[in-house]
């Protein structure tokens, strides 16, 4: 495991003054020893609960993010976009300019306490991380998963952060009132790979880890497998190995596809593959030349590879988490929907 959570205590924080950033509800800007390079902006929110526009082909109807910005640090990571909406840069400072949501568990349980509230699926993990290592210090999740629970919310977490261990007591006991949907994004388990383009996240093999947790806690695993980067890790050696290591952790359903390069990611992205593969550069341009998507012959190609080895592993398709979950004492859908990701729905394969 690359890293663990650290609580810190007042000692261990120091204020950047003046503020950085002209936020909403800004409390405070602090550095901390524990978190070298990161600033975290804490602020308090007025609502916490997002509604996904009507016209949105996403499976569920609201999100929660916690947090703006990764410390994970995913060079390709889709929603490096939204940090330029604070005029930061969606490189660097989506990496170490952190915004907080402070007070995101009392708001929250408010927002669910109002008799409008109809306990639609509420998704975390859509944007960015809920698990990142700023949790570790802020320990905003236990309150969220508690409130979501009491007021009966069905809710689905998707994450990299091995963190998420820490509450599996609480998870465990809230899907016993409340439909959880669990999910794990790992889309590639060559560590040295792994440490270069996902440098702040849990390594692969503490993520299986954590698969393999999750399903000996009795609660539904699934994978979020992308992106599948071309020529780096599309070939059949790297998805047998992939789908394998998925199926031995127990995974209980994977979706798959390949790299989107979004405006915001696509700059950062190629940036690091001109510094780590600079012979690829070219091969990206011309299979990206459309906009954000691979060429439909590329991603043909790649669902039927998909299929092979996914079939092999005997691994169902699509993760299946990020479904229109049903409200404590209503049946689950007969076939649950695939997983989502960014403003674009992810193939389904």
């Amino acid at each position: 495991m690359r890293w663990e959570g650290q609580k810190l205590t007042a000692d261990d924080v120091a204020p950047v003054t003046p503020a950085l950033l002209p936020l909403a509800g800004l409390v405070r800007s602090v550095q901390t020893p524990e978190f070298a390079g990161i600033t975290f902006h804490e602020v308090t929110a007025r609502s916490v609960l997002n509604r996904v526009p009507p016209t949105s082909s996403m499976p569920f109807s609201w999100t929660i993010n916690p947090f703006r910005g990764c410390s994970h640090a995913c060079v390709y990571c889709f929603a490096r976009k939204t940090h330029s909406y604070l005029d930061l840069d969606t490189g660097l400072d989506f990496d170490a300019q952190l915004v907080v949501k402070i007070n995101a568990a009392e708001v929250l349980a408010r927002e669910l306490a109002r008799p409008s509230w109809a306990r639609e699926h509420v998704a975390l993990g859509t944007n960015t991380d809920p698990y990142q290592r700023a949790e570790g210090r802020y320990r905003l999740m236990p309150g969220i998963i508690a409130a979501l629970a009491d007021s009966g919310t069905p809710f689905s977490i998707l994450t990299k952060g091995t963190l998420l261990a820490r509450d599996l007591p609480l998870l465990k006991a809230a899907a016993q009132s409340v439909a959880v949907g669990m999910g794990i994004s790992l889309a590639l388990v060559d560590p040295v790979l792994a440490e270069a383009i996902e440098p702040g996240t849990p390594a692969p093999k503490a993520r299986l880890a954590l698969i393999s947790r999750l399903r000996d806690a009795g609660l539904p695993c699934g994978v979020m497998a992308m992106p599948i980067l071309p020529w780096l890790t599309d070939g059949d050696e790297s998805l047998d190995r992939l789908f394998g290591e998925l199926a031995a952790a127990g995974a209980t359903g994977v979706t798959a596809g390949p790299l989107h390069l979004r405006p915001g990611s696509r700059e950062w992205f190629l940036q690091w593959l001109a510094a780590h593969h600079p012979h690829l550069v070219p091969r990206y341009e011309g299979l990206y030349r459309g906009g954000s998507y691979a060429s439909k012959e590329y991603r043909d190609w790649l669902a039927g590879r998909i299929r092979v080895f996914r079939r092999k592993h005997r691994l169902a398709a699509g993760a299946g988490f990020f479904r229109n979950l049903p409200t404590a004492g209503q049946p689950e859908p007969a076939v649950p929907s695939a997983l989502m990701t960014g403003p674009v729905q992810a193939p389904l394969f």
